[in-house]
């Protein structure tokens, strides 16, 4: 059986070289190949792909080669042994990253890509990815503290993929894992720990994905974080500003397919460092995920 691969697009933007040299370095700890892809719109802009006479390497083909060739370089420089291979397809990265990605280990993406209508282009297909790839994706947003733990917010969803997935990105990082938990109040409550705590159920949705996270990587070091807010996504950004990686789930009440829902969605937009979506469903048993 053919061993899962990290995908990477790259655009020649440095959010998305960004991303490039983050997708290289997962793939060393995790022992999996590189697949860097470049995603042109040549249809859409011209029918003249060919190089201009006595220009040397000119012409739009030619200038996609050169963009993998740079793509390929930051991986290297970030991951010297990384093993990468490229692809080259032409239309929107929003139809053919999800197909090649398919199935795969991970599939990472910048934050925005280049400036102009380019840019808003490339930010909103990396919001499609996460709402819609059927593999977890990394938005990679510049921040983060590389030494710090992965975090993982839980809720009552029904989908445990994200615990999965912050496990495996953990593990393989050897840090350490945090498992939050959000009790949402109404506004205007006195947001202090009541000796009467009338967050038992909220104890031990988190108890049991602690427990769930130790069965699935049981050499890894699981802490627990019960927080208390009216607002789900402050208080998750509120914990993962010393996190290395946010992990998060689209499972939420009321979410239509094809959308990551509100939590995942503000994260995206506002967390100072890498956020990883995950979608997939999980492998195993056990219903705790956000």
């Amino acid at each position: 059986m053919e061993s899962k691969a990290i995908v990477v697009g790259y655009d020649g933007s440095e959010p998305a070289a960004r991303a490039v040299r983050w997708a290289a370095q997962q793939a060393t700890l995790r022992n999996v190949q590189l697949h860097l892809v470049h995603c042109t719109l040549w249809p859409l802009l011209t029918k003249n792909l060919g190089p201009v006479p006595g220009i040397a390497d000119s012409g739009l083909q030619r200038a996609a080669e050169v963009t993998l060739e740079e793509g390929v370089g930051h991986a290297r420089q970030a991951s010297p042994g990384v093993d990468v291979r490229t692809s080259l397809v032409s239309g929107s990265p929003a139809v053919h990253l999800p197909k090649i990605a398919a199935d795969q280990e991970l599939l990472v993406v910048g934050s925005r890509g280049l400036g102009g209508f380019m840019g808003l282009l490339v930010g909103s297909v990396s919001l499609e990815l996460a709402a819609t790839a059927s593999c977890p994706v990394a938005v990679i947003r510049q921040g983060g503290d590389p030494d710090g733990p992965v975090l993982v917010a839980v809720d009552d969803s029904g989908s445990q993929a994200a615990l999965e997935d912050a496990c495996t990105a953990a593990t393989a990082a050897g840090t350490r894992l945090l498992v939050t938990h959000v009790r949402t109040v109404p506004a205007g409550y006195r947001l202090v720990r009541d000796p009467v705590d009338p967050g038992a159920a909220a104890e031990t949705l988190l108890d049991a994905a602690v427990a769930r996270a130790r069965e699935l990587a049981p050499g890894l070091t699981v802490e627990k974080h019960l927080l208390t807010d009216t607002s789900v996504p402050r208080a998750v950004l509120h914990a993962a500003e010393g996190a290395r990686l946010t992990v998060v789930g689209t499972k939420g009440h009321g979410v239509i397919k094809g959308s990551i829902g509100s939590t995942a969605h503000a994260i995206l937009h506002h967390a100072k460092g890498p956020v990883l979506v995950s979608r997939r469903q999980p492998a195993a048993k056990g219903e705790h995920g956000a």
